[in-house]
C-alpha cells in the first residue's frame, strides 16, 4: 500500500506560480480586448436613458444572455449581461413603486426620466459595445437595445 501525504513544497509553489501567471495574463488579455475595442466603460455611470424606437432599423433588444466559450475572455462577455440582469430589475421596481404610489406608469418618456431616474438620482452603468439603455413607454420598462449597424456604416 502506498501512503499518500502532501506533495512537495516545491511542486505546491510551482502550481501556485503557474496558477498566478495564467490570472495575470488573463487580466492582460482582457484589458487588451477592452481598450482594443475602445471600450472603457468598467465603473463608468450615466443617466442617459434613450427613447425606445421598436422601428428603428438595426436594433435588438437584449435579452441578457451570453455565451461563454473563452475561460480568458469569458468574464469580459458577461460584464454587460451581468449588468443588464442587475439593473434592469431596479429600475422596473421603480417604475411599479411609481405604479402603486401613482395609481398609473409615467405618461410618457419625459415623465420616465424626471419621476423615476432624476427623482430617485439613479446613475446606470455605462454598457459595453453597441449596447444602450432604453424606455419602452408602451411596456413601461427599462430594456436594453444593441445597435447592429455595421461598424463601417456608423460614421
Amino acid at each position: 500500500m502506498v501512503k499518500l501525504g502532501r506533495p512537495p513544497k516545491g511542486i505546491v509553489m510551482n502550481a501556485k506560480r503557474w496558477l498566478l501567471c495564467v490570472v495575470v495574463a488573463a487580466g492582460c488579455d482582457m484589458q487588451k480586448q477592452v481598450e482594443a475595442t475602445g471600450s472603457k466603460v468598467i465603473g463608468k455611470t450615466t443617466d442617459k436613458i434613450e427613447k425606445f424606437d421598436p422601428n428603428a432599423p438595426n436594433q435588438k433588444v437584449s435579452d441578457g444572455s451570453f455565451t461563454y466559450t473563452d475561460p480568458i475572455t469569458g468574464p469580459l462577455n458577461a460584464y454587460g449581461p451581468a449588468l443588464e440582469r442587475s439593473f434592469v430589475p431596479l429600475i422596473n421596481h421603480d417604475i411599479a413603486a411609481f405604479h402603486a404610489l401613482e395609481g398609473r406608469y409615467p405618461k410618457d418618456y419625459d415623465e420616465f426620466m424626471e419621476k423615476i431616474i432624476k427623482a430617485n438620482d439613479r446613475k446606470l452603468p455605462v454598457l459595453p459595445g453597441s449596447k444602450k439603455w432604453a424606455y419602452d413607454a408602451k411596456k413601461h420598462e427599462l430594456i436594453v437595445v444593441e445597435d447592429l449597424t455595421p461598424p463601417q456604416e456608423k460614421k
